[in-house]
């Protein structure tokens, strides 16, 4: 379950950056192509979350934290996505992205007790 999680986090990742990259370049069909496919992995994430949330939430308290972090994150993905269709600023959004998502991928492989960091 772990791996789906986070294979889908970090394709998700490269589409967002490919869908902002297609509508900062005026290429609004391909761009809501990719954003359509970039919802599906939402998903993925989602339910692979759930998996790990559901086996691991006796472990540690931080797991809600990191799930909030998490949610926080796809919802800023969202929203960039969104904002740049709308050619709309999305500056705040992607700090806050960067801010969500580096605090959930700290958690997730450093601090709590199934990550891989020492």
């Amino acid at each position: 379950m772990a791996h789906m999680h986070i294979t889908s986090w970090a394709v998700a990742i490269i589409l967002l950056i490919v869908v902002a990259a297609m509508y900062g370049q005026g290429k609004m069909k391909p761009g809501k192509i990719v954003h359509m496919i970039l919802r599906l992995f939402y998903l993925f994430i989602l339910g692979s979350g759930i998996g790990l949330f559901m086996e691991y939430a006796n472990y540690s308290t931080n797991l809600f934290i990191k799930v909030i972090l998490g949610l926080w994150a796809i919802v800023s993905m969202e929203m960039i996505a969104v904002g740049g269709s709308k050619r709309k600023s999305v500056g705040i959004w992607w700090a806050q992205f960067i801010l969500a998502a580096g605090i959930a991928i700290y958690l997730g492989f450093g601090v709590l007790p199934m990550g891989i960091l020492p």
